[in-house]
């Protein structure tokens, strides 16, 4: 099972109509996508997080509620709200985003029970909590405690330069929380943030690079592989790279890294580049993820 702790907000998607920018609500949050994605996908995945006690919360509680996921553990704060995300789109369906999140809900997060812990293989943990001191105390010590468990320690880097504005502290932070995962993704823009040295230096890591309609690439163990992406016409990237570290999560789930072989990271990276495409088509981080069925046509 792939358990996934983190934020969980609303996407306000913004677009022109009649000269008046309108915003439609969708659910979000880089962990909750990548766990709705995995169930779509075939895997066994869990959530935990929270949400205000407000109108955005009932929303993205009733949704949850409706994706398939193995377990959820989502709190309601009755003191805070919903975490909100502004997201504007470009004419290639490329993303910006500015975030509603002055003590608002997502890193308030509940304790993960032991139990849950112990039901996990893969424990994939979200970054924007480490923009607060609780956040970060929080994923150091649920790291610490998945990895005590035996537990392959999943992390997006996912790094927000509205959120995290002083970027030589915010990396700091990160390479502390990096150094406790065995599964790292950076994108190409992130590599060029904390260096191709740095990013290169985690022999005994799975680090997932990706380079959007360049696909991406693998690198463990001292090898590296680049896989091509499929050709698409994006309509809304939002959330495309969490489809992608879904896909492939999803096809390591049950396995140990002694099992990843070279062919075994190509055909989890393949998978990954097809469901990180395919969800490009529509509007929204999982509203438009793609079935078994249209991923197995594109692979």
């Amino acid at each position: 099972m792939i358990l996934c702790i983190g934020e969980i907000l609303c996407d306000m998607t913004g677009s022109v109509q009649s000269g008046k920018t309108v915003y439609e609500q969708n659910a979000g949050g880089a962990p909750f996508n990548v766990a709705c994605a995995a169930a779509k996908f075939g895997a066994e995945s869990a959530f935990v997080g929270c949400v205000g006690d407000d109108l955005m919360g009932t929303f993205l509680e009733r949704f949850a509620r409706a994706q398939g996921l193995k377990e959820l553990y989502l709190r309601r704060d009755p003191r805070r709200n919903t975490t909100l995300a502004f997201v504007s789109l470009d004419e290639h369906g490329d993303r910006s985003f500015c975030f509603y999140r002055k003590n608002t809900a997502d890193y308030h997060l509940p304790a993960v029970p032991e139990d849950l812990l112990g039901r996990a293989h893969i424990v994939h943990v979200g970054s924007l909590m480490l923009s607060e001191r609780a956040g970060r105390l929080y994923a150091a010590e649920l790291m610490r405690r998945a990895r005590e468990a035996g537990k392959l320690v999943s992390f997006d880097v996912n790094f927000r330069s509205d959120i995290f504005r002083n970027t030589r502290a915010a990396l700091k932070v990160y390479r502390e929380i990096i150094a406790l995962a065995d599964i790292v993704k950076f994108s190409e823009d992130e590599v060029a943030i904390f260096g191709e040295d740095y990013v290169s230096g985690f022999p005994e890591k799975l680090v997932c690079v990706t380079f959007g309609k360049n696909g991406c690439e693998w690198r463990f163990g001292g090898k590296r592989h680049a896989l091509p992406a499929i050709d698409v016409k994006p309509v809304d990237t939002t959330g495309a790279g969490d489809a992608f570290f879904a896909g492939v999560l999803s096809r390591l789930d049950g396995t140990s890294p002694a099992q990843w072989t070279a062919e075994k990271l190509d055909e989890a990276f393949a998978y990954g580049n097809v469901t990180g495409a395919l969800n490009t088509l529509g509007h929204g981080a999982i509203e438009h993820l793609p079935s078994r069925e249209e991923i197995a046509r594109r692979l």
